[in-house]
């Protein structure tokens, strides 16, 4: 019987020309893969976090554009072009703080539009091409990514990851958990920790599931138990993954990752962050300008209870991420290197 690492996370079925995902919703009792080809279910699938993580949200951008726009009904390049970033546009609007998403659909504009005088069947290969380098690219990012987290790292560590930062968030071995899985391969024999991450449950439902079916030693956790943990002297490092990260150094990430940061900075613990080097937004001058996104008000007081568990008339404060500053991160760890404050990104 398949495993779950034995599915892509995000890929294009080049039979169908569809986008293929893995429903994270249903995870981990049921593996469903869909197979998507119109706009408004990709944009549904980003938002409802079927798809989910950085990384897997910009490879999934960028193959449903080439999909999309693969379908479009005109034989005039103005037309298609026109076509294409409307949709781009509307894609864009599914999830508003991971850069990954803008950065993977403003490459595909930008393809398109560098090759734009080509015949139509041409331009769709082009296209193609593109959204598979982005694919490609994203698997080589996260092992090299790992490389430069394991040389942080020693035998039997202790570690501690928030959220899910690993193949199902990304194509493959992840960000945050890309050092387990070489450490894993490599007789490392880490002592893995998963923050349940509230309210959505990704460490539970996709962190520990993911990691445990590779065979690692995995321990699950209520957000409010890193402390303790850190106190008793059990986690050597955190990593965690990230959503954008500002010219200052400051990251968003999964609501709950500055609580771990600060705590981590009182027991004296390293915070490693890991961060592709697309999720680095230049354009971005701290934290405070960071669009923070807003969920529905239900995923905290019914999705994963039988009956409602909060008051009908009760306020809900549901951000999807919270900002950790730069004084509280040790490293930034990113394919091209390591990263210690105080942080300069021009060179990579």
């Amino acid at each position: 019987m398949a495993g779950i690492l034995d599915y892509d996370t995000v890929n294009l079925d080049d039979e169908k020309t569809a986008l293929k995902i893995i429903d994270q919703t249903l995870l981990p009792t049921r593996t469903v893969i869909l197979e998507l080809t119109d706009i408004k279910d990709i944009w549904d699938a980003i938002y409802l976090l079927k798809v989910r993580g950085a990384p897997a949200i910009g490879v999934a951008a960028a193959i449903g554009m080439y999909v999309v726009s693969s379908r479009y009904d005109t034989d005039d390049n103005d037309e298609f072009l026109k076509r294409f970033v409307k949709d781009k546009e509307y894609l864009n609007s599914s999830r508003p703080t991971a850069v990954n998403l803008s950065w993977a659909l403003n490459r595909m504009e930008r393809v398109l539009k560098e090759n734009k005088d080509l015949e139509l069947p041409e331009l769709k290969k082009v296209l193609r091409e593109e959204s598979l380098a982005i694919l490609n690219e994203d698997m080589d990012m996260c092992r090299r990514i790992g490389e430069n987290a394991l040389t942080l790292l020693k035998k039997g560590d202790g570690l501690l990851t928030h959220c899910n930062a690993g193949q199902l968030a990304t194509s493959k071995y992840g960000t945050a958990t890309s050092a387990m899985y070489l450490g894993h391969e490599r007789g490392y024999g880490f002592k893995i920790y998963c923050d349940e991450t509230r309210p959505l449950l990704q460490g539970a439902r996709l962190t520990s599931y993911e990691l445990s079916s590779a065979g690692m030693d995995v321990t699950v956790l209520c957000d409010n138990m890193s402390g303790a943990l850190m106190r008793e002297g059990r986690i050597n490092a955190v990593l965690v993954g990230c959503d954008r990260v500002a010219a200052n150094g400051d990251v968003a990430n999964k609501i709950g990752t500055s609580v771990v940061a600060t705590v981590a900075k009182r027991y004296g613990v390293p915070f490693y962050v890991c961060a592709p080097s697309s999720t680095i937004d230049p354009n971005v001058k701290s934290g405070r300008d960071i669009v923070i996104e807003q969920r529905p008000d239900n995923e905290v007081t019914e999705m994963w209870y039988k009956e409602r568990m909060a008051p009908e008339n009760v306020k809900v404060y549901n951000p999807a991420f919270d900002i950790t500053d730069n004084e509280l991160i040790t490293a930034i760890i990113t394919e091209r290197g390591i990263l210690r404050a105080p942080y300069n990104f021009s060179n990579l």
